[in-house]
């Protein structure tokens, strides 16, 4: 290994920092193991990283202007990039094909992971000759604010502070520092071997040894093939397990997903549409939990059970539409001061959690009863869905945020989709309990009605808001009214007549302009409209929506939250949990005809 050092490295604009340019979102693979995340780049660039936990300041915020880079890239400047991830696993591979050969860079977050300390594994691997690449690692923790110090090497492993961070990288031993901060050095590795980088990030002292290579290896290989069932019989199978994947890692052992692993990423460009989604909201994990429900008793299902009943037991009618991922309080938003994703800001923390959701009452008894139908309910599973109903009578007339997150109104989706939970969880519930929640869904139905139906017949957003919803497919998807209820099918033919274009569905008109101007499609309405057409009978168009929307994505296949039609880019923060949720269950549901009203799904009856 030897020093690549360049006088000129610690100037504005030339070395690492100037060579690795951002790049589209949908370039960008995804490391995770629950706990944190890492976003890498077309040139092996780590670009984002924060630790030690999903919503700890980043270590590498390039991907939002700040500094810092850990990068592997093929010593040639000559090549075009490529990579896969290993079947139902975050294990991704950056592949290069240069004018000479062939590099292949295998990484990942060791498995499982630990709430303190993330390890970073490199394994670059040397396919068709000698193979050499260039190394460059410069953390700066606190977006950027903190350079490393106090750096030192002692039996092959660097050590050194970074702001409130311990690292320890080894496999470099003969790097050299880098003017301009950090380390850098050229690895040549034999035809057919291999060489590793391990990277260690804590917020506690790193004691003991380094982790061995191989071992750090096999443990995430094995945790991998553990925590991924094999998901067959969907229209998808490859992109079912792999959104499983995804959902896995973003779930922490606490049992809470980040809803995304980014922050800022803009939605629209230069719109202030900036948002930081490092949290678990409660519609996001029932989301998830519903759709791991529709494939099978496996453990995502019990973990998002979990989390909720926590939450909801807690917190009761007072429940906050999102948390860390530990169940902890969101913190609210502060400007980072970095110039941001290009198009976009610099945010951190979120406002949510002063608003109110009466929607994620209805997605926790749905999520519920979901379970219920492979009983995985125990008592106190039971008394969350009873503090829910309690939560909804208490609450169901009060104006809420709704699943947008907009201004206060009675929004239709949010009362509909409680509708939806209580006719769900009743069917599972004690025949003189399940009788009162449903006669309570019933009255709630006809208020909405009362309010909430356009002259046409379709329901509209809210009392005075005419306007046709994407969210309000949702409510009959999950048994509000029935599949053939007029209100059901006049607003499915209207959603996908007003908010449609080219196989992908808006949410809603949010004014006059014309579609795709103020936002992108939204991936998960146009996976419920495939599961809406599916409802229907409608196979043929059903499966139509689903491959389009299920391609609006690179080659990692990572989906963000939305798609820019006319630009056909991703949009948004990365990736989107909920929308990987929508295509693991559109990807079941399509495979077989929906049930009957004749032969509604089994729910085993616990006395509670």
């Amino acid at each position: 290994m030897t020093d690549v050092g360049d006088a000129r490295s610690g100037q504005a604009g030339v070395g690492p920092a100037a060579e690795f340019r951002l790049h589209v979102l949908s370039d960008y693979a995804l490391l995770a193991d629950g706990e944190r995340g890492i976003l890498v780049g077309p040139r092996g660039e780590f670009v984002w990283m924060c630790a030690p936990r999903w919503d700890s300041d980043a270590v590498f915020s390039a991907l939002i202007g700040g500094a810092g880079v850990y990068a592997v890239t093929p010593a040639e400047r000559s090549f075009v990039w490529g990579g896969y991830y290993e079947p139902g696993t975050l294990i991704w591979h950056s592949r290069w094909v240069t004018t000479s050969q062939v590099i292949e860079c295998r990484e990942a977050l060791g498995m499982p992971g630990d709430p303190h300390t993330a390890v970073a594994l490199r394994r670059i691997q040397a396919i068709d000759g000698d193979t050499q690449v260039r190394v460059f690692f410069d953390p700066r923790a606190g977006f950027g604010q903190h350079q490393p110090s106090g750096i030192t090497q002692a039996g092959g492993a660097w050590t050194a502070r970074c702001g409130p961070l311990y690292l320890r990288w080894t496999g470099a031993a003969g790097a050299a520092p880098r003017r301009g901060g950090g380390l850098q050095a050229v690895i040549t590795v034999p035809a057919g071997r291999h060489h590793d980088l391990v990277l260690e990030v804590s917020d506690r002292p790193l004691g003991g040894k380094p982790p061995d290579p191989g071992m750090a290896w096999q443990a995430a290989r094995a945790a991998w093939e553990q925590a991924v069932p094999e998901l067959t019989g969907t229209i998808a199978d490859r992109d079912a397990r792999h959104a499983y994947a995804v959902m896995r890692g973003l779930t922490s052992a606490s049992g809470g997903m980040a809803a995304a692993a980014t922050t800022s990423l803009p939605e629209r460009a230069e719109q202030g549409r900036n948002y930081d989604y490092r949290y678990a909201w409660i519609r996001d994990q029932c989301f998830s939990g519903q759709a791991v429900a529709a494939a099978g008793p496996y453990p995502l299902l019990d973990t998002a059970v979990g989390f909720v009943t926590e939450r909801i037991l807690a917190d009761g009618p007072q429940l906050k539409p999102a948390y860390t991922v530990g169940g902890g309080a969101v913190p609210g938003e502060r400007r980072l001061h970095l110039p941001g994703y290009p198009g976009g800001s610099d945010m951190a923390g979120n406002r949510v959690s002063r608003q109110f959701q009466l929607d994620a009452f209805g997605e926790t008894l749905l999520l519920l009863a979901a379970a219920a139908r492979h009983d995985r309910l125990d008592r106190e599973h039971w008394r969350a869905a009873e503090a829910a109903v309690a939560a909804i009578q208490k609450r169901g007339g009060d104006a809420d945020a709704g699943i947008w997150e907009l201004g206060e109104q009675r929004w239709a989706h949010s009362r509909l989709i409680c509708v939806a939970g209580l006719r769900a969880i009743s069917a599972a519930a004690p025949a003189g309990q399940g009788a009162a929640w449903s006669g309570l869904a019933d009255g709630l139905l006809a208020e909405v009605s009362a309010g909430c139906l356009h002259p046409s017949g379709r329901w509209q957003r809210a009392p005075g808001d005419g306007r046709i919803d994407a969210a309000l497919l949702l409510p009959t998807l999950r048994g509000a009214t029935p599949a053939g209820d007029p209100r059901a099918l006049a607003t499915l033919a209207a959603a996908k007549a007003e908010l449609g274009r080219d196989g992908y569905l808006y949410r809603y008109r949010p004014d006059d302009r014309p579609l795709g101007e103020a936002e992108g499609a939204f991936l998960l309405c146009g996976f419920a409209m495939a599961l809406a057409l599916h409802q229907q009978g409608r196979a043929v168009e059903a499966a139509r929506w689903f491959e389009r929307n299920r391609a609006a994505c690179g080659p990692p296949g990572l989906l963000t939250e939305e798609y820019d039609i006319v630009q056909r880019q991703a949009r948004g923060n990365a990736p989107q949990a909920f929308v990987h949720a929508m295509l693991l269950e559109s990807a079941q549901r399509l495979a077989a005809p929906w049930p009957s009203p004749d032969r509604p799904l089994p729910y085993p009856r616990r006395p509670i």
